[in-house]
């Protein structure tokens, strides 16, 4: 029998009474352990075209987290990482499974990084357990290791009973990732949110990929999420790595998945997979004008269950699955006559 799996437009959220008197009172502080609370559950993504030090320094100024991308030399990211930490800001840190990860690993925390985060698009994979294993081993207890990706829940308490921390859940999502076609591989994000959740681990579940809009980070935490990893909603900030360029089209950034043909002949300098594609999207401004936009939408959906909080939105939250009327009714749609 082949199972139904649900995205994100499948699905809301069913109102229901509610006595918060203001969206502001709605408490969204999450907490990573090891590293600390965080007042907006969003993560920025490890890619080289949104994650650099701005964005890391942004996204904590604003409660949120960033991961530095690993695209770049064992030096070069420690530097980033010491001139992060010299500000007192929280910094993770990606790093690979290939043979400089020890190394890699063990530098960035001599850098003084707050994080590591172990990067793969297929993480349940013995050689990621091997990888997890040994880095827990070189750093200990103490450092924090977010690992993935992964889609199930059987892969999810595989990586939390490998030492992983945190775990990134969802294959194939992104808005950028090609996952699926070339590989006819993955899961929708939300109904490997909703599988995942049902652990008795105690790993903290971070939904990774297809989030397009404040109202699928509700139904992110509302399945069972902890925080949401975001790459589309911030690229083309001000902040995101990379110049501006001038086009027909106006003022615009470079987005590309990292498995996609440019970002690997830029890194690497050859081409093994093609599972991610490269364009440009507008210039947006300032990461903070669309992190408080995200932030008020949060907040206000969680008000739409009668819930003041994450928690309390895990435990009252009911979802119906919508027809395909009900999508089309759920967006925007105007006729013009």
């Amino acid at each position: 029998m082949i199972k139904t799996a649900l995205s994100f437009d499948d699905v809301l959220l069913v109102p229901q009474y509610s006595e918060i008197k203001s969206r502001k009172d709605i408490e969204i502080r999450q907490n990573l352990r090891a590293v600390g609370d965080f007042s907006l559950p969003i993560i920025a993504s490890p890619m080289d075209t949104i994650t650099g030090e701005g964005m890391v320094c942004a996204m904590d100024r604003a409660g949120g987290l960033g991961i530095l991308h690993r695209y770049n030399s064992i030096d070069e990211q420690a530097k980033m990482v010491m001139d992060i930490a010299s500000g007192n800001h929280v910094v993770g840190a990606a790093i690979g499974i290939g043979e400089d990860c020890i190394e890699r690993a063990l530098t960035l925390a001599r850098a003084g990084v707050s994080f590591l985060c172990i990067d793969v698009a297929h993480g349940h994979h013995s050689k990621l357990r091997d990888a997890l294993t040994s880095l827990r081993t070189a750093v200990g207890e103490e450092i924090h290791i977010m690992a993935g990706n992964v889609a199930t829940l059987e892969a999810f308490n595989d990586l939390a009973d490998w030492g992983a921390d945190s775990i990134r859940v969802g294959i194939g999502g992104g808005s950028i990732c090609s996952t699926r076609i070339q590989t006819g591989h993955g899961m929708p994000t939300l109904q490997s949110v909703m599988d995942c959740a049902q652990s008795d681990r105690d790993a903290t579940l971070i939904a990774d990929g297809g989030i397009r809009t404040s109202g699928d980070i509700v139904k992110a935490l509302a399945a069972g999420a902890d925080f949401v990893m975001l790459g589309s909603l911030l690229a083309g900030t001000n902040e995101t790595p990379g110049s501006v360029m001038h086009t027909k089209n106006g003022r615009e950034k470079v987005y590309r998945g990292m498995a996609s043909k440019e970002a690997q002949r830029n890194w690497r300098n050859r081409v093994s997979s093609n599972e991610g594609i490269s364009h440009t999207v507008p210039l947006k401004g300032p990461v903070k004008d669309v992190l408080d936009e995200l932030r008020t939408g949060i907040r206000s959906g969680i008000s739409y269950s009668g819930a003041d909080s994450v928690l309390s939105l895990q435990s009252r939250a009911t979802f119906i699955r919508q027809t395909q009327s009900g999508q089309v009714e759920s967006s925007t749609h105007i006729k013009r006559i």
